[in-house]
């Protein structure tokens, strides 16, 4: 009796495995949340002023961004170059969702090896990032809302930095307008 009772939950383990493997599974999706972004896929170009700081003097900078979700619409890629008063560079964005902290967040890799780690919100029209700037040697803190036009065409963006958290001075200015990109040469 005992070896047809091993015998019988032995057919039933193995008949319940593989109805298992057969119930289809469905692809993990992005998160809602990154849809928000989507005003920002596309190709910008920017004029503005860094403004004099603890970042340096500042000055008028000029800049151009392509912005494109990739592996699978999980993440928003952004590719930037600017140039101007304070030199140039290239840097590298990535914005995505946590789960676990059910926010989106940005993170930033600059050719001068600065990085950028933070959050965005999104309220409205605007479009903000928040977070810490590590940039030679040095922590900073970061705020850049950018308004978008009713258009998503273009945005303006006026941020500010802290040295401390607590007291902060105006960053940069800047407008945004979406173009077609230049041709690659």
């Amino acid at each position: 009796m005992n070896r047809v009772c091993v015998l019988l939950l032995v057919l039933l383990v193995c008949f319940s495995t593989a109805a298992q493997s057969q119930t289809p599974k469905t692809a993990p999706q992005p998160n809602p949340e990154l849809k928000k972004l989507q005003v920002l896929v596309g190709h910008w170009t920017v004029e503005g002023e860094y403004k004099p700081g603890p970042m340096g003097a500042g000055g008028k900078m000029t800049g151009d961004y392509t912005l494109q979700f990739i592996l699978k619409g999980f993440f928003l890629e952004e590719h930037g170059f600017e140039t101007g008063a304070m030199g140039t560079g290239r840097y590298i964005e990535i914005e995505g969702y946590d789960p676990v902290s059910k926010s989106l967040t940005t993170d930033s890799f600059g050719d001068d090896g600065g990085r950028f780690a933070g959050t965005i919100t999104v309220s409205g029209n605007t479009i903000t990032w928040e977070g810490k700037l590590a940039e030679a040697g040095k922590e900073y803190w970061v705020r850049n809302p950018i308004t978008m036009s009713a258009d998503s065409m273009s945005a303006v963006s006026k941020a500010d930095i802290s040295t401390d958290g607590k007291t902060w001075v105006p960053f940069f200015e800047g407008k945004f307008t979406k173009t077609k990109p230049a041709p690659k040469k």
